[in-house]
């Protein structure tokens, strides 16, 4: 379908006022993906707080001049489909890595967070970030076990100068 070019200033324009807010960014291929997978995807993007949007490679260039996603126009390559993570830095990351897990066809060619370029094969550095939720949880735990430990100490410093009293 040919697009005229006030649809492409459009595309352009949508997609680069998301790469300017978003907190990293993924790109894949996504040929030989079923229209249903490929809705399905979408759709837990949308819940996951993810910009998915199949956008052809010279779009998507001039869209992410002047953001920290410029460094990922080399992989506009082939078809290409990009995913903004906009709530959590790995929310993409661990999104696509998982759809890809169960679609062969579908592979994750770059990734970008703060500027910098992360090869295809580095997934797990974005996709293994703890959410806001679970760093807090950890965060927790260790100032508990800080805290108890601390508390002991004490107890064991007043024990010892009560026998050196008595």
């Amino acid at each position: 379908m040919a697009l005229g070019l006030e649809d492409k200033k459009a595309i352009v324009a949508e997609v680069s006022e998301v790469a300017k807010t978003a907190l990293s960014a993924v790109v894949a291929d996504s040929r030989g993906v079923t229209v249903g997978n490929m809705t399905a995807l979408r759709k837990e993007a949308r819940e996951a707080g993810v910009y998915v949007r199949v956008v052809r490679n010279t779009l998507a260039r001039r869209a992410v001049e002047g953001t920290d996603f410029e460094c990922l126009a080399e992989s506009f390559v082939g078809p290409t489909l990009i995913a903004f993570s906009n709530e959590h830095p790995g929310a993409a990351a661990r999104l696509l890595k998982a759809f890809a897990k169960g679609n062969k066809e579908f592979e994750v060619k770059a990734l970008a967070f703060n500027g910098e370029l992360i090869p295809a094969g580095d997934i797990d550095r974005l996709a293994t970030l703890p959410t806001y939720d679970e760093a807090i949880a950890k965060l927790m735990s260790v100032i508990q076990g800080a805290t108890s430990k601390f508390v002991r100490t004490l107890a064991a410093v007043r024990d010892q100068k009560e026998q050196e009293a008595a």
